[in-house]
């Protein structure tokens, strides 16, 4: 880092006791003397041989190698001799007289002289001067700086390399190019941080004086090293910007490329495998138990279908995000690639959710036909036991579930229609783009199975109503056939009721022909109403006995009912002779009892025809004497008139 009177370099060579190699310090000569600049070397240099250690025959054949190693740079070399001087062997070998040989001037001087030739300020303490030198931190100085020099040189190689061919015209360099050069050898970003590192000590060294003297730079300007770090990071950053620009485009590209792959894989596994499964799902079921199944086996599916679909949604945000970040050049791409994965997997999904409705629907159409059998299958039950009941509100009873259940039928068949006509609306709907091949032979099979099963249900009920018809009709004549005989028991009661009345009540006699009349026409009317109500219980009698004929069955009534009636009327029309005979024989008493009194007012033992009122005497004898006589049924029970 020292200086000469003349502003050249000042090159310092310490000898030692050890032997030197001279390859090694021609070596080390042409290292040192490869730092400067031209301008600096055009300056010239003056080389300080430090032999005080150092044998004599070895400074001097350092000086001769001067000569060939910097003969034009070297301006002066000072030898510093040691103390003790090495005796005659100087006069052996004049290097003052050899200048015009070696080329430059050569001088012997002891180390208190040297600033004659040299300030002190540019000379090291070693040599009386004040210049700071520190070898060790100027080597590990000079390593880092060209350490970094050699890593930033061959990491602009590299960067020129990777920018350029990413630059080229054709995919096929751009793609030789990519996987030769694709990563440089050395990190980047480390060797632009030892780069600054470097040029921020350089800076410091250079502004900041040491121990407050003079500032030492040891690498200063002239040596090249602040102004060649500069320029270095300067290229590299430009050469970087660029790397990182190149990557990022790479990276956008194999982003790219990585989604049109997955994107091709969705679309293929899409329209390969999974619609192939789909081609091979075209059945609905015969049944509640075949129509789960189906189902089952269509939630494996979608199951399947739905790892895609998860990879469709992430690849369509990758998409977005692309787009949003928006390079027109890729815009076309990535709308195109985007449109393609939603066509395909829109068009999937509408597959599996027709499929899945379509199958939705039979399991429905069949839940309801079953439920229908199962109504049909006890409504027939119903219809086939034999009606027993005990009475005629048992049998509307009956008559009225039988009716429920006929309305329930109606009811379910009229869904069950519903549900196949929705069912065959969806098939019919089912073009051949829903499984990718024409389903007309399928969907033939399907169609014949739902209209056979609405068929067999509308034949089945038809049939259940035809019984219910006959049914209805048997109870019906049942229900009459209670009512019968239950009126004709009521006819029985009627008839005992006019018979104790006729016992009970009338009674009375009259007091004269005109009352006895009377009382005669309204026992008449009495009668009259017995043989109407007598009548009513016979007829009705009649009409038992044919609704038993036309249901084949006997009465459990009719065969008592009749006798009890034919009894209490045999026994009214006893009493209601001998009532009639009571009266008629009243008549004939008061008759000839007026006409008596009329002819003969006064007493009757003024009267003179006494054959005519022994006549009379008889017939109220009679008529007494029949009062006090019981009526006297053919079964032998005898019933007195009231008093």
């Amino acid at each position: 880092g020292g200086k000469d009177r003349r502003s050249g370099l000042i090159l310092t060579i310490p000898l030692c006791l050890e032997q030197t190699s001279m390859d090694e310090l021609s070596v080390t000569l042409d290292y040192l003397l490869s730092i400067p600049s031209e301008k600096c070397k055009a300056r010239g240099f003056t080389v300080i041989v430090d032999g005080r250690k150092s044998q004599w025959n070895v400074v001097k054949t350092v000086v001769l190698m001067l000569q060939n190693v910097v003969p034009a740079e070297v301006s002066l070399v000072c030898v510093v001799k040691p103390d003790e001087f090495w005796d005659k062997k100087v006069t052996h070998f004049c290097f003052w007289k050899e200048k015009d040989r070696l080329g430059f001037e050569v001088i012997l001087v002891s180390a208190n002289k040297l600033t004659r030739y040299i300030e002190p300020c540019q000379l090291t303490e070693d040599f009386g001067g004040t210049l700071t030198y520190d070898h060790m931190d100027w080597l590990n100085k000079r390593l880092v700086f060209e350490k970094f020099t050699k890593e930033s040189t061959s990491l602009l190689d590299e960067l020129a390399l990777i920018n350029n061919g990413s630059d080229k015209g054709t995919q096929q360099e751009k793609e030789r190019s990519i996987d030769l050069n694709f990563l440089p050898s050395v990190d980047p970003e480390t060797v632009l941080q030892t780069g600054h590192e470097l040029l921020s000590e350089l800076q410091q060294r250079r502004f900041n004086g040491s121990d407050g003297g003079v500032s030492w730079s040891p690498m200063d300007d002239e040596l090249l090293a602040q102004p060649q770090v500069m320029k270095l990071l300067d290229s590299l950053r430009e050469q970087y910007t660029r790397y990182q620009e190149v990557c990022r485009q790479r990276s956008k590209r194999t982003q790219l490329e990585e989604i049109q792959q997955k994107v091709m894989q969705v679309v293929n596994w899409l329209e390969g495998p999974g619609s192939e499964q789909l081609r091979t799902q075209w059945g609905i079921g015969d049944s509640i138990r075949a129509s789960q199944a189906l189902q089952q086996k269509h939630e494996e599916i979608e199951s399947q279908h739905s790892e895609w679909f998860a990879v469709y949604v992430e690849l369509n945000q990758q998409i977005a995000a692309l787009l949003n970040a928006g390079d027109e050049e890729d815009l076309v791409e990535l709308k195109a690639l985007q449109q393609q994965l939603s066509d395909v997997c829109y068009r999937q999904a509408s597959q599996l959710e027709f499929r899945q409705n379509l199958l939705q629907a039979a399991l429905e159409f069949h839940s309801v036909a079953q439920d229908l059998s199962q109504q049909l299958d006890g409504l027939l039950g119903m219809l086939c036991v034999d009606v027993a009941p005990a009475d005629g509100a048992s049998i509307q009873q009956t008559l009225k579930l039988l009716e429920e259940k006929l309305k329930s039928v109606d009811v379910g068949l009229q869904g069950l229609r519903e549900k196949g006509q929705s069912l065959l609306d969806q098939i019919s709907n089912q073009a051949s783009w829903a499984y990718g091949k024409d389903v007309t032979i399928e969907n033939k099979e399907n169609v014949d199975h739902i209209q056979g099963v609405m068929e067999d249900m509308q034949l089945r009920k038809q049939r259940c109503e035809d019984m219910v018809d006959v049914r209805r009709l048997k109870m019906l004549q049942m229900v009459q056939l209670f009512k019968c005989e239950e009126d004709a028991s009521q006819a029985v009661e009627w008839l005992s009721e006019l018979l104790d009345a006729l016992l009970k009540t009338h009674v009375r006699l009259g007091d004269d022909v005109q009352e006895t009349k009377v009382l005669l026409e309204k026992h008449r009317k009495f009668v009259d109403v017995a043989q109407s109500t007598y009548d009513y219980g016979r007829q009705l009698l009649q009409a038992t006995v044919v609704l038993c004929q036309s249901l084949r069955c006997t009465s459990r009534s009719s065969g008592d009912t009749l006798p009890r009636l034919n009894r209490v009327w045999k026994q009214f029309t006893i009493t209601s002779e001998e009532r009639v005979h009571r009266l008629e024989t009243a008549v004939a008493f008061h008759s000839s009892a007026e006409k008596i009194l009329q002819e003969c007012p006064e007493p009757p033992e003024a009267f003179n025809e006494m054959e005519r009122f022994d006549e009379i005497e008889s017939v109220g004898k009679s008529l007494l004497d029949r009062l006090t006589v019981p009526v006297v049924y053919p079964d032998g029970y005898a019933e007195f008139f009231s008093s």
